[in-house]
């Protein structure tokens, strides 16, 4: 939060405690996506409401951006949905992750997958990146944890 409140004060963007909590806590932990996102929320918030981001203002602004209460965005949903509905939740092959989604398989590695590794979602196994019982919950699924555990045990 603190980082958003002095970045905010250096774009000259007013802020509320609520509104810089609330783009903080959908940042992932990373400075520079905490700033790339109180970038977009100014934008909004200057279009849509009265220049001023609060919770209201945040919230909103974040929804339109697609990034949900824990920082998935989009291509976060989209590897996850795909390994678990394309894939029927087997293990899958970054390149194949990667083919599937449209995204860069360094991207991939590099952007996304820490994030979900970090939160649960995914696991790296020796056949393949799979979806674990957190992820399937998050994207409100239900998860095989018989077959999960074979695949993790491997």
């Amino acid at each position: 939060m603190e980082i958003i409140v002095r970045s905010a004060g250096i774009l000259g963007i007013a802020i509320s405690e609520e509104g810089a909590v609330e783009i903080g806590s959908r940042a992932r932990g990373t400075p520079r996506v905490a700033n790339r996102l109180l970038r977009r929320i100014r934008d909004y918030a200057e279009v849509r409401k009265d220049g001023i981001i609060d919770l209201d203002s945040a919230k909103e602004g974040l929804d339109m951006l697609g990034v949900d209460e824990l920082g998935l965005d989009e291509v976060d949903r989209r590897m996850l949905e795909t390994m678990i509905v394309k894939f029927c939740g087997r293990p899958v092959g970054l390149d194949t992750i990667a083919a599937a989604t449209g995204e860069d398989a360094t991207t991939i590695e590099d952007v996304y997958e820490p994030y979900l590794l970090r939160l649960g979602f995914l696991a790296r196994t020796p056949r393949g990146r799979i979806v674990m019982p957190a992820g399937y919950a998050h994207m409100g699924y239900q998860s095989d944890t018989q077959q999960l555990k074979l695949e993790v045990e491997e």
